[in-house]
């Protein structure tokens, strides 16, 4: 067992009509669903905030939603309420394949830090335990798809790489939110860390 599929985020929240929408975001889905044969795991990542979390902009007197903030940990993004745990947004999208998930990552639950890797919250240091799974399951090469492809995919493209696997990303089974060029920067990422961009 040598390759993974990581699944990001593809939930209702960050499709058509979500509290969060990445436009297109559904239409990956049939294609992603296809990919899960070809794998040796399928890991499916999920957005899981508490209600009133840290990173959204209702929990900020007078901030509205992406504007940006310093945090402990960082420059934090405010985004809208979305993915707050046991809500329909926060749910897989319908059409997505969940029964073919070995494992699935929840992030973003600790009420005072964001997280957009698979592998760590954004201090950089806390680790979701990802890495520990794919390492015991001896799987050293991972391809990464889903949403959006400027932020969540972006961040666990660059950590993976960075641990020590080979990462290649679909680009064309993403999409992304492009806030004030947040996707040609994350491209650049990307490449500059080592991570192989492909399309179908």
């Amino acid at each position: 067992m040598t390759k993974a599929l990581i699944v990001i985020d593809v939930q209702n929240d960050f499709c058509p009509g979500g509290a969060l929408e990445v436009p297109q975001g559904d239409e990956i889905i049939a294609r992603i669903n296809d990919l899960m044969s070809d794998v040796d795991a399928v890991v499916l990542t999920q957005d899981w905030h508490p209600a009133g979390h840290s990173s959204f902009a209702s929990s900020h007197a007078g901030r509205g939603p992406y504007e940006m903030i310093e945090m402990p940990y960082g420059t934090q993004v405010l985004w809208p309420d979305h993915c707050v745990q046991g809500t329909k947004g926060g749910q897989f999208h319908a059409d997505l394949n969940g029964t073919a998930a070995d494992l699935i990552i929840r992030k973003g639950y600790n009420p005072d830090i964001d997280s957009y890797s698979a592998f760590f919250e954004n201090d950089h240091t806390t680790p979701t335990g990802l890495d520990g799974y794919l390492r015991s399951r001896g799987i050293t090469d991972l391809v990464m798809v889903g949403l959006a492809l400027d932020f969540c995919v972006n961040y666990s493209a660059v950590d993976a790489a960075k641990l020590g696997f080979n990462v290649e990303v679909r680009q064309d089974l993403c999409r992304a939110i492009d806030l004030d060029g947040s996707l040609a920067a994350a491209i650049d990422g990307m490449v500059a860390a080592g991570v192989t961009l492909t399309q179908a």
